[in-house]
């Protein structure tokens, strides 16, 4: 069944991505990273293939890392045991292999040679709004939310793409604050490219691969390159390195532990509720905050 997690297709010559957890709003689980990663190199290695379309299945492209159940479907991956025990060490490693780590799955939409654009509606929350934010181009609905909960308890940047997209001033902003942004706005601040209407995104992006596909690959390929490589020197590599283990830390904090010990025991509505409820915002916030099938 996980590997229905992540659907592919090919139409015409963009190949489709979706992540496939719409009860969940896509919440990532193993093996979505590997299942992504293993996408973008099959279309990759697709010679009628010339762009990628990322998106997720039902009302949110997605709302991050899963950590309900008591993590249980991340073991292995340097959480904490039912004992308590926890191994900073197996963590690391793990944060920095190519072969295991989620994030560097991820960074296959940074590296593929072919653009990805990303389709993005509902909730893009934590880790998957840093993956979102990996690809080329991005379009949202204005009333998609993009946020870092993380920010509050629980995590750190994992890959710094909010701060290469948005800049110093900004990127303390949501960083120090957690705040979430919606898609109008983001697109206003440049965290993406376009923003529009729910009814009319699909429409939206499907005009702009149209007119993607009719640019040589290997034009599109160097065009990319030239972007990417001013961002790589900038440090986007090695922060896509650094911010898992640093977010390994902070997920095992006394206050990550409170966090995560609260969702285990009264559910994950609950710890949602306590870190988010006094800024007023995600779940917790008013109809306007929120995506419109959400208010």
């Amino acid at each position: 069944m996980s590997q229905s997690f992540v659907l592919t297709e090919t139409r015409g010559a963009v190949a489709v991505v979706t992540l496939n957890r719409p009860g969940r709003f896509n919440a990532i689980v193993p093996p979505m990273p590997d299942l992504i990663s293993g996408a973008i190199e099959a279309a990759n290695r697709d010679p009628k293939v010339r762009v990628i379309l990322l998106q997720g299945a039902g009302d949110s492209f997605c709302a991050g890392f899963d950590f309900s159940g008591g993590l249980a479907h991340f073991d292995g991956f340097g959480i904490p045991t039912a004992e308590g025990r926890y191994d900073i060490g197996a963590d690391m490693a793990n944060c920095f292999s190519p072969w295991t780590a989620p994030t560097q799955h991820f960074m296959a939409i940074w590296r593929s040679p072919k653009p990805v654009v990303v389709k993005v509606q509902g909730w893009c929350l934590g880790g998957g709004s840093e993956y979102a934010l990996l690809g080329d181009i991005v379009i949202a609905a204005e009333d998609a939310r993009f946020g870092t909960p993380y920010a509050r308890v629980w995590g750190c940047h994992l890959t710094g793409a909010w701060v290469y997209r948005l800049g110093l001033a900004r990127a303390k902003h949501y960083a120090l604050t957690g705040r979430s942004v919606s898609g109008k706005e983001a697109a206003a601040i440049g965290l993406i490219n376009e923003a529009h209407p729910l009814e009319r995104l699909e429409e939206k992006v499907w005009a702009y691969l149209d007119d993607l596909v009719r640019i040589p690959a290997s034009q599109l390929a160097a065009m990319k390159f030239v972007v990417n490589q001013v961002y790589d020197r900038a440090g986007i590599e090695h922060t896509a390195m650094m911010g898992p283990v640093l977010d390994a830390i902070m997920r095992n904090t006394p206050e990550a532990d409170a966090f995560v010990r609260l969702a285990e025991e009264k559910g994950v509505g609950a710890a949602v509720a306590g870190r988010d409820g006094p800024f007023g915002d995600y779940s917790q916030g008013a109809p306007e905050l929120k995506p419109r099938f959400a208010r």
